[in-house]
């Protein structure tokens, strides 16, 4: 063994023994959609770009999670997203409408001196809803509990005057539940005054009642006892809030008091809450994708490499075991695309493996290299620009994933990345140690075919025998593309694109109900109950799901009643709420993400080939992105957040089958100066196409595990991608490749490409 390959066999048992230790010991953080829970993103009301504003955003997080972890949440999450949102994840919170209500409310608390009764014209408050305490009126009208306006004066005492509040339950005094209030500092000689005052008005008199006021209602509106003294006022400190509470009621009340007003008001734009069934449902099913896809690639590359293939298929588990301890030890957050996303890498980690056997065939078919042992190290050698340019352009889709995309297609990215570099370490690392170990066996040396690099395999073969001259007429098959272009675009424009709610704004509900129920009947009850605009599709065998317009909580209760009188019975498995600003926000961020993948692709394939490659390249892209959208409009599949990184994912995964096809052609203008670009083009795509379809292949066994295993959440995630790399396939090669051979024509003359 020599020195190199001790030094990487060290590094991989270490590697391995770390990742094993981290595996056992740190648990992944799952997202809601795995867990179940409710997230809510609240916008605060101020401006952001101003010191004020974000000191109020300051302000508002810190008050919001007091009021978070009075409620008793398990390990809930509270980040500031940009200037004035604040994203908020409560797991295993099932009920979003109380946590909206909750951590939306403003809770400005004021106490009022009574001035009198009013009129009931002037039940209304005259000034603005939720003004701050220094912007009070000098009087106001409001209803009492019993709805009787009261004339009120200005604000005696606010919240920031409470020491504390509490929940209290007196049985024996008949308040029932009530909450007692303690006063502090100048709070409590405000609450004498106040208080004195009022009592030196006479018994039954409106004005010797007092007036607590929270956001501009009147929450409780005492008398004061006969027995406190005019000027002197109660000087405890304390007084109840009474108003027949519910226990719920009453210890929200004492929370949001205990927490303090938020500095500005806040309103929910987005609100999604996953119940725990719909989850663990998706960790199961993609448990299953990603056994029965990792033993079918394993199976399809032990077929066709052999000895290589079984050591491959070990780098394979390793890398699964690598990139779930960098996930734990990153802290990084699992959610469901990300899930998807670590199942996708098992079918990318192949990549790197057969474009090492390949040229590792190459080099032993053409007696470069005398033995096995010399062919893999060659093959190693020779593989490694592609194997880089092709990771690179996908950590560029899952970096633009990161920084552009938000929730959990976020996450779907960090998975995306860490799996491309676990799977380049898996190949160039682990299974490079395994594979110079076993060709150095005397039994491996004496059947060099064991080892499934001693010979040139069927797709070689054939396309060796036939010896197709593909690019004689280039224009062919940029005919073929562009008719596939048109019937794409017709589905565009003849059935159009079908926006997801994060994208349009508006509520999306998934229900699961206990009879299958036809979505033409849930559509016509919603329709005769005053949703006509509701969209109705089944979901899964007894699934229903039903996206409007954006709904109050009252209108909600109204669509699911309707849906579980027709379903004998369901229940909400997820709920998102999106405001129609923040889709619009989405939807601008969505095209901005599509347009700057395009681009940082031109320019990395441009600086590493030349600006001709990667023009085409890029072409090659855009056409794979219009079809895959139209095969979803034609479908009337809807384009959401999950769509945006499976088109993301195929501008990566399709720009490595063009940047393998570059890189051979790069290589062979080197090796054989002068010779016509369309020539060299045809002897690259002989030479690279048994990797291309070995890789399609493993990464087909994957897509199509996740498709049929993965459930309703992760079918149009598979089917896009499924898609896109049967198009991109074709477009690497047949689209990308003519294109470059026509601005060739065009550039003045000169080498194909000489750059390194």
């Amino acid at each position: 063994m020599n020195r190199s390959l001790r030094v990487r066999a060290l590094l991989a048992l270490a590697v391995i023994a770390l990742s094993l230790s981290i595996a056992v010991t740190v648990p992944v953080r799952l997202g809601l959609d795995l867990r179940g829970g409710t997230q809510l993103v609240l916008e605060t009301r101020s401006t952001p770009t101003t010191d004020a504003g974000r000191e109020a955003t300051d302000r508002t997080l810190e008050v919001l999670r007091g009021r978070i972890d009075g409620l008793g949440v398990a390990e809930p999450t509270l980040v500031r997203s940009g200037e004035n949102r604040i994203i908020v994840e409560l797991p295993g919170v099932q009920d979003p409408k109380r946590a909206a209500e909750v951590l939306g409310r403003t809770a400005q608390l004021t106490f009022h001196p009574v001035l009198g009764t009013a009129d009931r014209t002037a039940d209304r408050p005259d000034e603005p809803s939720q003004p701050l305490p220094e912007q009070q009126p000098r009087e106001r009208v409001l209803p009492d509990e019993s709805g009787t306006p009261l004339r009120l004066g200005a604000a005696a005492l606010t919240g920031e005057d409470v020491k504390e509040a509490a929940a209290r339950f007196d049985q024996q005094g008949g308040a029932g539940w009530h909450v007692t209030v303690g006063f502090e500092g100048d709070g409590r000689a405000g609450w004498a005054r106040l208080t004195g005052e009022a009592a030196c008005h006479p018994a039954g008199d409106p004005a010797r009642r007092v007036a607590i006021v929270l956001d501009d209602k009147v929450i409780s509106s005492p008398q004061v006892d006969p027995s406190v003294a005019c000027r002197t006022g109660i000087r405890d400190g304390a007084t109840q809030i009474t108003g027949s509470f519910t226990p719920e009621e009453a210890r929200e009340l004492s929370l949001l008091v205990n927490g303090g007003a938020l500095p500005v008001p806040v309103e929910t734009v987005e609100q999604r809450t996953v119940g725990p069934t719909l989850g663990a449902q998706a960790i199961t099913a993609s448990a299953w994708a990603a056994a029965l896809g990792t033993a079918l690639t394993s199976l399809f590359i032990i077929g066709v490499y052999r000895l290589m293939g079984v050591l491959a298929a070990v780098g394979l588990v390793c890398y699964g075991l690598v990139s779930y301890a960098a996930l734990a030890a990153l802290g990084a957050t699992l959610t469901l695309p990300g899930l998807a996303g670590f199942v996708l890498a098992i079918g990318m980690a192949v990549d790197a493996n057969v474009l090492v056997f390949e040229r590792a065939r190459e080099e032993y078919a053409a007696r470069r290299s005398s033995s096995t042992r010399s062919a893999l190290a060659a093959g190693f050698r020779n593989a490694f620009s592609a194997i880089a340019d092709s990771n690179i352009t996908t950590l560029i889709a899952a970096a633009l994933l990161f920084f552009l995309a938000s929730g959990p297609v976020r996450g779907f990215g960090v998975t995306l990345g860490i799996g491309v570099l676990a799977s380049m370490f898996s190949a160039l690392v682990i299974t490079r140690v395994l594979a110079e170990v076993a060709v150095s066996r005397p039994r491996v040396r004496r059947r060099p075919r064991l080892t499934g690099i001693a010979g040139t395999g069927a797709v070689r073969d054939r396309l060796t025998r036939r010896n197709p001259r593909l690019m004689r007429r280039p224009g062919r098959w940029l005919a073929v593309s562009a008719a596939a272009l048109v019937l794409a675009g017709s589905g565009i424009a003849v059935r159009g694109i079908d926006l997801g709610v994060e994208f349009t704004g508006g509520r999306l509900i998934e229900y699961a109900t206990t009879s299958p129920v036809d979505p033409d009947r849930v559509r016509t009850a919603l329709a005769d109950a005053g949703f006509p605009r509701a969209v109705v599709r089944s979901s899964g065998e007894a699934g229903l799901t039903v996206r409007t317009e954006p709904l109050t909580n009252a209108e909600e209760t109204e669509v699911t009643g309707a849906v579980r009188d027709l379903g004998g019975g369901a229940d909400k498995v997820r709920d998102e709420l999106v405001g129609p600003s923040l889709g619009e926000e989405l939807r601008r961020g969505a095209l901005i993400a599509l347009a700057v993948a395009l681009g940082a692709q031109f320019v990395y394939l441009a600086a590493r080939f030349r600006w001709v490659f990667g023009t085409a390249a890029v072409v090659a892209l855009a056409h794979d992105v219009l079809i895959l959208v139209g095969v979803f409009a034609w479908l009337g599949r809807p384009v959401d957040g999950v769509f945006l990184a499976a088109l993301l994912t195929v501008i990566g995964y399709s720009v490595n089958d063009s940047v393998v096809l570059f890189d051979r052609i790069r290589e062979l203008a080197r090796r054989t100066p002068g010779v016509p670009l369309p020539d060299l083009t045809d002897r690259a795509v002989v030479q690279t196409l048994p990797r291309t379809v070995n890789t399609g292949l493993g990464a087909a066994f994957i897509l199509t595990a996740l498709a049929v295993l993965g459930g309703s959440s992760l079918t149009d995630f598979a089917l896009a991608l499924l898609i896109g790399l049967v198009v991109g396939t074709y477009s690497s090669v047949l689209t990308a490749a003519p294109v470059a051979i026509r601005l060739h024509h065009r550039t003045p003359p000169r080498q194909p490409s000489v750059r390194t």
